[in-house]
């Protein structure tokens, strides 16, 4: 089963993003969280996710996913408890990897994993998970109030 072939035919971005984090769930292994943050009214609010409830809004430049979307960059940490400001809604996650995600060349929001295992992202996941965002944002139509 394909990210592709899964959104790629369908033109509701919620029922995409749900069955993204779905996928993830279901193929990589020793994770505890995978889903979205989507950036609405200067702020990341939680969207589609597999897991435990989560932190439901993160400001931009805090934790993880905030560093990561006001930067525009991936935040690969191998330790969360070593990340500056990390945010701990769940306390047996130890490593996270964050990517954010634009549309028009803005930000509409982040990809973000966790892991009870220390370490468990590396430079093979980022780009495999910089590529699965890549076609989030092809074929992902975004309301506007996200763009």
């Amino acid at each position: 089963m394909s990210l592709e072939g899964l959104i790629s035919e369908e033109e509701d971005w919620l029922a995409n993003l749900s069955n993204a984090s779905a996928l993830l769930w279901m193929l990589m292994e020793d994770i505890n969280w995978a889903g979205f943050y989507l950036y609405k009214n200067n702020e990341l609010v939680l969207g589609p996710f597999q897991g435990k409830p989560a932190c439901t809004h993160i400001q931009l430049g805090k934790g993880v996913c905030g560093t990561a979307a006001k930067n525009m960059a991936t935040e690969l940490v191998k330790n969360v408890h070593e990340f500056p400001g990390h945010i701990a809604c769940d306390t047996q996650s130890n490593s996270e990897i964050v990517i954010p995600i634009a549309a028009s060349g803005r930000l509409v929001g982040v990809l973000d994993i966790d892991s009870p295992k220390l370490g468990r992202f590396d430079e093979e996941d980022k780009a495999n998970l910089e590529q699965f965002v890549y076609l989030i944002e092809k074929y992902v139509r975004f309301p506007e109030h996200f763009c």
